[in-house]
Order: C-alpha cells, then sequence, then structure tokens
C-alpha cells in the first residue's frame, strides 16, 4: 500500500496510471498526474504548499518536494527528476531534468528542455531560458542544449514512462534468494537503450 496521509482535511490525489512506490510517502496538498512515476523514499510532503507532477513527470528515489505556504511546487509533463533531488516551492518546465542530488530552490523557473547537471544548487528566484545546460554552486547557465542532448533526455524519460508500468504488472514484494540461479536472467524491456554511454549521462 502506497503511504498517503491526510492533513487538514486534504488528502493527495494518484492518477490511477502513476506509479508510486509503496516506500514513498505522499503528505496533504499532491498531486499525482497519469503515467508519472514515484520511485523508492521519496518524500512528497504537502503540508504547507501545494505539490504538482503533471503527466509523464518521474521523481525518482530519495527525492524531496516541499513549498512554503500558499506556494506551488511544479514538476510539469514530463519532467525528470534524477535520484537524491531536492525541489522547494520550483517550477520544473516541461521535459526538463533535474541531475542527481541537485537542488532548485523557492521561486525559480527551470524553462522547458533544460537539463540542471548533478549535484548543481539553483538559488531561489533563478529564470533558467528553455534548451538550457545549468551547471554549479551556484548554478548558471552554460550554453543553449543541442536537438541531439534534448532527444537523449527525451528517450531517458521515455524508460521511466515504460517502467511506471513495468512496476505496475510485475513488481512484488519478495523473500530474497539464497544463491544466485544458473542462468539468471538479466531484466529486458522495450526501449533499453545504452544512455549511461551519452557524454551528458552524468546530468541525470
Amino acid at each position: 500500500m502506497v503511504k498517503v496521509y491526510e492533513i487538514n482535511g486534504v488528502t493527495p490525489v494518484v492518477h490511477p496510471s502513476a506509479y508510486v512506490h509503496p516506500s514513498a510517502v505522499l503528505i496533504g496538498d499532491v498531486i499525482v498526474g497519469p503515467r508519472c512515476y514515484i520511485g523508492p523514499l521519496a518524500s512528497i510532503r504537502g503540508d504547507f504548499g501545494r505539490l504538482i507532477l503533471e503527466e509523464g513527470a518521474n521523481l525518482q528515489d530519495t527525492c524531496v518536494m516541499h513549498g512554503f505556504p500558499g506556494c506551488d511546487t511544479v514538476v510539469e509533463v514530463d519532467g525528470h527528476i534524477g535520484h537524491g533531488a531536492v525541489l522547494h516551492g520550483c517550477r520544473i518546465g516541461r521535459n526538463a531534468l533535474v541531475g542527481m542530488n541537485a537542488v532548485v530552490m523557492d521561486n525559480a523557473i527551470i524553462g522547458e528542455d533544460s537539463i540542471v547537471a548533478a549535484m548543481s544548487f539553483v538559488k531561489a528566484g533563478m529564470i533558467v531560458a528553455p534548451r538550457s545546460m545549468v551547471v554549479g554552486t551556484p548554478a548558471k547557465v552554460m550554453r543553449m542544449l543541442t536537438d541531439d542532448e534534448i532527444k537523449w533526455k527525451s528517450s531517458g524519460t521515455g524508460q521511466y514512462h515504460e517502467l511506471a508500468v513495468r512496476s505496475m504488472h510485475t513488481m512484488r514484494e519478495v523473500e530474497a534468494l539464497t544463491e544466485v540461479e544458473a542462468n539468471r536472467q538479466r531484466l529486458n524491456f522495450e526501449s533499453a537503450l545504452p544512455l549511461h554511454l551519452h557524454k551528458n549521462a552524468a546530468a541525470q
């Protein structure tokens, strides 16, 4: 069962086509849209402001979403939030990527088709134009992204769309095996691509 908590009479909303891992925690004013993927141990804490994940967005393992009272924190359509990232009172544009362990602060806006590199710190109020590569602490726009880089990002997000479906249909809690089976199978899925070999994989 997904860990969902009402507070002050406000209950999280999860679309039936979204996958939320049972160890994730959703509190209060949270709206998870269609085809979203919420990873293990994600904390989506809508006890102050509203938190919205639009269609096809993913929020990966140990990510945190929160915001101040009266403010919305939004991940737009196909937004891609890498492992351990923190979003606080910000807006992540359509098809943008926030890399592993990056932090995006209040009133910051990450433009569509942009990438925030892993470990970056986006300060409060920063406005990032579409198709930007954002790097550093504090983060700065380094350059514009190429069409190939945006295609790479979209391919990775497509894998999370598929992962949401695979997780809903095949993931179940089991006992661990005590030995490795002979001819142990590997995970095979339709959209598997060698994305980890791409020059920008560190940003994910």
